[in-house]
């Protein structure tokens, strides 16, 4: 598998993230590591949301609505698969900034 396809796989799931990892590990590009790292500080935010949102609503029931927000985390998703596909390198709106500076074994 090419890098960039390697870099699509990274955003399906944790286990599409590990299978790029541990495949593209020995010819991992820019491009590669770039995408790795937002796909993974993607997985991280979207589960610490999935858990908060699931305290929330145990607690307050009547805040269901809030689950309409993890409609957001799939905009990233597809955001993120669009610059891998077009090989850039633009960081994911809110999360990105943060993820570059993120995971330093992808380096």
């Amino acid at each position: 598998m090419n890098n960039k396809t390697l870099a699509i796989i990274s955003y399906l799931t944790i286990i599409g993230w590990l299978i790029a990892y541990f495949v593209g590990k020995d010819q991992a590009d820019r491009l590669l590591k770039y995408h790795l790292k937002q796909a993974l500080a993607l997985a991280v935010v979207s589960i610490i949301f999935s858990v908060a949102l699931n305290i929330i609503a145990t607690i307050f029931p009547f805040l269901f609505f809030l689950g309409y927000l993890s409609l957001a985390l799939w905009i990233l998703l597809i955001i993120g698969i669009i610059n891998a596909n077009k090989e850039m390198e633009n960081p994911l709106p809110i999360i990105g900034k943060w993820a570059e500076n993120q995971f330093s074994f992808l380096n």
